[in-house]
């Protein structure tokens, strides 16, 4: 041993000299650069060796991106970009509040009259969107309906106070929870064994579910690296479980024509740690229903649980073979291997903001949703959702509102709402340079052009008063319709059509001239390769939104551009 050992450190000393007389007479902070590069491509490779080769690729661009940005962002305009994204965002925000002076960054010194609150209360409602002018796509669902606000609001000032967390204290409350679960059961044509929880919307009743399928892979399949298995168009919130739960999402491609899953591709990325197949009916960008009975034929097959994604559509899709409609896709739990569904009640359901439901076939399923700690010093604590305290009040106001509307008129919604959506789609196939994204057949469709811009039209729709969802990868928009696109003869389903037609008009006489403006920011983002750009950019926003100082940062921000 010792003769290796002196051979050992014989051939280190004969190193260390070669590379004293080597580098004599260098720079020592070309020595230290050199070292530090040496150390951080050292450690970089051995992360991406731990990654493995399917992820090395992307892990590797995301690092060199990281770096890029991290010690060239100045050189580079990066900085400067993120500055002027933050200086537009925070005159956006100042813009639109500039009628109200006062901001209130410490409590008042002293107590406010309640009359003088409401007043500000006004004050601040006054300056939000004009929702009942009919010219959004989604967001409020359920307008034109004539004291309907007020009696929701009746309906959750009797429960104001609840918190089905005490449901001993709120026993009343936690009847009306049970009876909503049940009869969004129902809708989805669920057995007696079918349940599920209520949740703050359609974000936090994916995020459950998949954190379910990872608790679930666990324990009977022993999975440690636990993967999803998506469609492109599914919704970002299945990315976001993923980055929250430690999940590696696979993403399916969208079939160019019909707009549903590539069944191909999807089976092709399933693998022995694949814990979830997901499907949407329907899915946000294009309206589209994937082949769930496929999907779920091979979840059946492999052993692999299926989530319906239907919180856009639940409240459509369910009603529509009543109100007469041919939907084709069978994709509730009638659906042999569908082991869960996400339903919004606060979309076409008509419920509060802040409603939403996680469904699953069996209870043993949702158990695993939930968390408990037996050994907290505060006493056994356990929750069967991600909040502890849940408000009550929209639990009453959810369940007001399926009591008021019933099956008849959840099916006359359906009617007027499917009704104005097919419209739109039948109009704009007959619009020349208009081409619908598949064949959506519930509330929203998706719409290109394969002669001119798409974000040029985005731009002239904006100009006249609509704010539409623009789209990318393909580039795209959609129209969200709701009860204010069918009201009135379809009014504003018409007016829609005809902006959409006058700018056509215009625009297939330029086909090649480019969007400009912000209309333009979509199809420019889509060709920048660093996608996590883009996700900085979305970050400002949210540190525009916080900044309570609005108008004294943008004055400081612009003066430091100048």
């Amino acid at each position: 041993m010792s003769a290796i050992m002196n051979t050992a450190m014989t051939a280190v000393a004969g190193w260390v000299k070669g590379f004293n007389e080597r580098y004599e007479g260098t720079a020592p902070h070309v020595l230290v650069v050199g070292t530090l590069v040496c150390v951080v491509v050292g450690d970089r490779v051995v992360q991406v060796l731990r990654v493995g080769p399917a992820d090395s690729f992307e892990y590797t661009k995301e690092v060199f991106f990281l770096y890029l940005r991290r010690y060239f962002g100045h050189l580079l305009g990066y900085t400067k970009g993120i500055n002027d994204a933050k200086i537009g965002f925070l005159k956006e925000f100042t813009e639109k509040q500039e009628s109200i002076e006062e901001v209130q960054e410490e409590l008042p010194e002293n107590s406010i009259p309640k009359a003088e609150v409401l007043a500000l209360c006004k004050k601040h409602a006054e300056i939000n969107m004009d929702f009942m002018k009919g010219q959004y796509s989604g967001s409020i669902y359920h307008g034109g309906m004539e004291g309907y606000t007020e009696f929701i609001n009746e309906a959750m000032a009797m429960h104001q106070w609840s918190n089905p967390l005490h449901a001993g204290q709120f026993c009343g409350v936690r009847k009306m929870e049970t009876e909503v679960l049940s009869m969004v059961v129902k809708m989805f044509n669920g057995t007696d064994e079918c349940c599920g929880a209520m949740t703050s919307g359609g974000t936090e009743s994916i995020l459950l579910s998949m954190k379910a399928y990872r608790e679930l892979a666990r324990i009977e399949k022993g999975i440690t690296k636990p993967e999803l298995v998506v469609c492109a168009t599914a919704h970002a919130a299945f990315d976001k479980s993923a980055h929250y739960f430690g999940l590696k999402i696979r993403h399916a491609r969208m079939d160019p024509v019909s707009g549903k899953v590539d069944m191909k591709h999807m089976r092709s990325l399933i693998t022995s740690n694949t814990i979830c197949l997901v499907g949407s009916a329907y899915g946000f960008p294009h309206g589209i229903i994937d082949p769930i009975e496929e999907i779920a034929a091979i979840g059946v097959a492999k052993n692999i649980p299926v989530h319906v994604d239907a919180c856009l559509g639940g409240f459509i899709l369910a009603f529509a073979e009543k109100a007469g409609f041919d939907v084709e896709e069978v994709f509730d739990f009638r659906v042999p291997g569908v082991t869960s569904i996400s339903c919004d009640t606060h979309k076409y359901g008509f419920a509060p903001k802040g409603s939403s439901t996680i469904l699953y076939r069996t209870p043993e399923l949702r158990r695993h949703q939930m968390h408990s700690a037996p050994n907290w010093p505060g006493g056994i604590y356990a929750s069967p959702t991600i909040s502890g305290s849940r408000v009550g009040n929209v639990v009453a106001g959810t369940w007001a509102a399926m009591m008021s509307h019933g099956l008849e008129g959840y099916v006359k919604s359906a009617k007027e709402i499917i009704t104005s959506a097919r419209f739109i789609k039948e109009e704009l196939n007959k619009t020349p340079g208009m081409r619908v994204m598949g064949d959506p057949l519930g509330s929203v469709i998706g719409f290109a052009s394969d002669d001119f811009d798409i974000y040029r039209l985005a731009g002239h729709l904006a100009e006249k008063g609509w704010e539409l969802n623009s789209l990318q990868f393909p580039p795209s928009m959609h129209i969200c319709c709701t009860r204010l696109h069918a009201i009135n003869d379809m009014e504003n389903s018409k007016r829609l059509i005809a902006d959409i037609r006058e700018g056509c008009a215009e625009f297939m006489k330029t086909k090649d001239k480019p969007a400009t403006g912000s209309a333009a920011l979509y199809g420019t983002t889509q060709e920048i390769p660093d996608r996590s750009i883009i996700g900085d950019v979305a970050t400002t926003y949210f540190d525009a939104y916080y900044d309570v100082k609005g108008a004294d940062t943008l004055r400081k921000m612009q003066e430091a551009s100048q």
